[in-house]
């Protein structure tokens, strides 16, 4: 087998080779210290912004200009219905049908929506299974859900943690823990893909698990809705919500998703907090009490749209479908991915000095791994960051890089390989 050396005309290369290569150009690249292009490798946390998100939201400016509240119902994009104008490329994203998804609020309002419906305790059912180390808002939001219906979070949360001396979950585990808590297991919620570790769950085999106990399953996909490939309709998921901040690249604080399974679309009768907006939208302007739901995740909008981000929000859609969608994007994201864990891994440094904690395998993670640093971690992020490299720091020692296919190259792969390897050599032998 002959020697293989990563070097820049090899990355130069495999970018000549990338039928994405050109949607790098579709999105503003922050400057490094040295005034150059930055290596962005922090889309898990804030995407970039897409060249066209602000003409996108300038149109929706100028409407309000000119029309005013009449913007409501005329011009080119009337803003009545303009949550509408989401909803294909949201259900493309998530593997939905239309009926099922809608773009609205932020995650974590939604997130609140879906388990007043979705999370009814009984006394006998009461009980909800997430992962240990969830992102903090979930943790809050099922605190606060779980206290609302007067319950202790202390026995009713059931948190999943990794075996001793593993750093991600075994999906038979999830498995053998729904089936132990069987009967009294009122809803699953977990991340489709841990932010922590950047794990990738088995959401139809949860999913199915679930629902054989008979308990509610839904999904937090904030780090895996453009990141990932998903089926939810499929899978039979009951609920899941995101954000669209991240690998969406819709603006920081963008307006978010939620998808409910359509076999909730036509219960009015199932517990949830209404709006004005979530009303039929036939009758809505009869300004009549007596809620009745819009079919479908429409039904549980709450107010008018926030048209200014939603605007945002479908300049960046529409240079993900450009792409191809996720068929597309994931072919790069598993090269680039696998290419950055190479790099890491030709250091051959000792596990006691760095850890990769993502999966290695690529059905098991999305376009990022986490570097667990056991010595100097601090130091090597600043590093990283002083060579214009802007990855992502999470306490007490972790860093996250992801290789974003719509606007990562290779050959920023590559320098990262290089940045490291360069740090790398000045760390003491052990």
């Amino acid at each position: 087998m002959t020697s293989f050396e990563p070097t820049s005309d090899f990355a130069a290369q495999l970018d000549a080779q990338d039928p994405l290569r050109e949607f790098r150009h579709q999105f503003y690249i922050p400057p490094g210290p040295d005034g150059q292009e930055s290596v962005y490798m922090c889309g898990n946390s804030l995407g970039l912004q897409p060249r066209t998100a602000r003409a996108a939201a300038e149109r929706q400016f100028t409407n309000w200009e000119q029309m005013a509240v009449e913007g409501h119902f005329r011009g080119d994009t009337p803003w009545l219905n303009f949550h509408a104008r989401l909803t294909e490329a949201t259900a493309h994203i998530v593997g939905a049908k239309p009926l099922e998804v809608v773009v609205m609020n932020n995650l974590t309002t939604n997130l609140h929506l879906l388990l007043i419906s979705f999370y009814r305790p009984t006394i006998s059912r009461y009980k909800v299974l997430m992962e240990s180390g969830a992102f903090p808002s979930d943790q809050y939001a099922l605190e606060s859900q779980v206290k609302l219906h007067g319950l202790s979070p202390d026995s009713t949360i059931v948190e999943l943690a990794p075996r001793p001396g593993e750093h991600t979950l075994r999906t038979e585990d999830i498995v053998a823990k729904i089936n132990e808590l069987g009967g009294s297991l009122a809803t699953v919620i977990m991340g489709g893909l841990n932010y922590y570790t950047g794990q990738v769950y088995d959401m139809a085999a949860i999913t199915q698990a679930g629902h054989a106990v008979g308990a509610k399953v839904g999904f937090d996909l904030a780090h895996a809705a453009g990141n990932i490939p998903l089926q939810l309709h499929d899978w039979d998921v009951d609920f899941a919500c995101w954000c669209t901040y991240k690998y969406l690249n819709s603006g920081p604080g963008g307006v978010a998703g939620a998808f409910v399974h359509e076999r909730y679309a036509n219960q009015p009768e199932l517990l949830r907090l209404a709006g004005w907006w979530g009303h039929d939208e036939e009758e809505r302007f009869k300004m009549r009490k007596g809620f009745r739901p819009m079919q479908g995740a429409a039904g549980w909008q709450l107010s008018n749209s926030s048209i200014l981000t939603m605007a945002v929000h479908e300049a960046a859609l529409a240079v993900h479908e450009a792409a191809g969608g996720m068929t597309a994007l994931r072919s790069k994201s598993e090269l680039l991915t696998s290419y950055l864990e190479f790099l890491i891994r030709r250091l051959a440094l000792p596990e006691t000095q760095l850890e990769i904690i993502t999966p290695t395998n690529p059905g098991e993670r999305g376009c990022q791994l986490s570097l667990l640093v056991h010595r100097n971690g601090r130091d090597l992020f600043d590093h990283l960051m002083a060579a214009g490299i802007i990855g992502d720091w999470r306490e007490p020692n972790v860093i996250r890089l992801a290789p974003v296919p719509l606007y990562n190259s290779f050959q920023d792969v590559q320098r990262v390989g290089a940045v490291l390897a360069e740090w790398a050599a000045t760390q003491p032998q052990l």
